[in-house]
């Protein structure tokens, strides 16, 4: 089984038990959040698509800490300017441990 969902602006294919790193999300470490934007759900040879999203499907899953990526360093120069600049940026990221993928059955 398995779902695809949307986090901030970005989607994921995730299934039980999977780690991904998603935009930084509100939540305490250890606890869980329920992801309501759930796409598309496959169980078994049954395909569920949502138009955008499925009303009763739902995505569990345990906030297993919040990271920082790898600098990014972004440099300005202008030639014969005497004039250049640089600057770091580290995007964070919350790391979820999918627990469960609730498909609400009609």
């Amino acid at each position: 089984m398995y779902a695809i969902i949307e986090v901030g602006a970005k989607q994921y294919v995730v299934k039980k038990g999977d780690t991904i790193d998603v935009e930084k999300q509100a939540g305490q470490v250890g606890k869980d959040i329920a992801l309501n934007k759930v796409l598309l759900v496959s169980k078994e040879k049954k395909i569920e698509i949502g138009q955008p999203y499925l009303k009763e499907a739902k995505v569990h899953a345990t906030v297993m800490g919040n990271i920082k990526d790898e600098k990014v360093i972004s440099f300005k120069y202008r030639r014969r300017k005497s004039s250049h600049w640089t600057k770091g940026h580290r995007q964070q990221f919350t790391q979820l441990k999918i627990k469960e993928i609730e498909l609400g059955e009609k």
